[in-house]
């Protein structure tokens, strides 16, 4: 079977061929990270129009890469939920033309869900039942899997997502969009001390697998630009706000390696929790762009190696938004017997 994937969720403009599943043709991603820069994040308006103009091109450089013709599409897949309303659109509408057009099937498929099926592409599925994991820019969730097709959810975040809080960061730090990348380099560069700033690690309740990161950004704030002057006493002088260490780059590192310490601190803390939920794990599954972090894909090896479980996790151009994966589990859900019509909707949240 051979499936084109649609992917337009957030920022990026994503097709890619996959055959039988498994085996990618091709995957074609158009960034826009020039676009949104200047902002310190994602602008949806200017995300929508970026997406029209580049759906087509997209399109059309992953048929040619693939070396099929569009006669010979099986499938159309898309990524329909969640996402940026305006983005999801300009996706939805050009799946929904191709498959009227070609006369093939369409399939919607969970963007959150794709991302833990991103790490199967080009490899056999793993034992099951398994552990997963999604941490990216909008998402930070827990999942028991039953099998490619069958996930629930056991946490997510109640504010900021991990990826939200890497760009956060950055952008506290000055280190511009996207965030992620440039705080790993930073934690990574010689005589960075991760342990330099007690950053706290969010528990939540003793049993919760739900993540928080809305204190720890704050902290960082703190550190970075000092904390607002208590507020005056009736009848007193108001009292001087403390004084803020100069934000040299000696220190920017430290803060940046401590903050991707207590980050990742937290993802493994409510892993320890998990996988105590799920009876004979076999396999721990990590997707979401966030897993392209140089200490989060050594620590998911630590603790696969600790509990006797195989690692999945995807190859790094797998590991932010794209078509790959919406495509190959858009197969798996088409064999499983899911086929959608023209009347399918972009739906801001996710099911998964």
């Amino acid at each position: 079977m051979i499936v084109l994937g649609i992917e337009s969720s957030c920022d990026e403009t994503a097709a890619s061929v996959v055959v039988d599943a498994r085996e990618v043709r091709s995957s074609v991603v158009a960034s826009q990270y020039d676009l949104h820069e200047e902002f310190g994040g994602v602008v949806p308006e200017i995300a929508s129009r970026a997406h029209e103009q580049h759906i087509l091109p997209v399109l059309r450089d992953a048929i040619e890469q693939a070396g099929i013709q569009p006669s010979e599409i099986d499938l159309i897949a898309i990524g329909h939920r969640p996402g940026l309303i305006g983005s999801l659109l300009v996706g939805l509408s050009a799946a929904k033309a191709l498959a009227w057009s070609l006369g093939v099937p369409l399939v919607g498929v969970d963007h959150v869900h794709a991302h833990l099926y991103a790490g199967m592409l080009g490899r056999e599925e793993p034992a099951y039942p398994a552990l997963g994991l999604v941490v990216s820019g909008g998402h930070t969730s827990i999942y028991s899997i039953k099998n490619a097709l069958l996930v629930k959810r056991l946490g997510s975040t109640i504010d900021d997502a991990i990826g939200e809080a890497f760009d956060k960061v950055a952008a506290i730090l000055g280190l511009g969009h996207p965030g992620g990348p440039a705080i790993d380099r930073m934690a990574q560069e010689d005589g960075a001390n991760d342990r330099a700033f007690d950053f706290p690690v969010s528990r939540l309740k003793k049993d919760s697998l739900d993540f928080s990161y809305s204190g720890l950004k704050t902290a960082v704030l703190y550190e970075a630009k000092g904390r607002p002057a208590p507020p005056a006493l009736p009848g007193r002088d108001p009292l001087p706000a403390p004084v803020v260490p100069e934000l040299t780059h000696e220190r920017m590192r430290d803060i940046a390696a401590s903050f991707q310490r207590a980050a990742v601190r937290a993802l493994m803390l409510k892993l320890g929790r998990a996988i105590e939920r799920v009876d004979g794990c076999k396999t721990l599954i990590v997707g979401g762009g966030v897993s392209a972090n140089t200490l989060v894909r050594s620590e998911m090896d630590r603790f696969a190696s600790e509990h006797d479980l195989e690692l999945i996790i995807p190859q790094m151009g797998y590991c932010v938004d794209n078509a790959a994966m919406i495509a190959g589990l858009g197969a798996k859900l088409h064999q499983n017997g899911q086929v959608d019509d023209l009347t399918l909707s972009a739906v801001p949240t996710t099911a998964c």
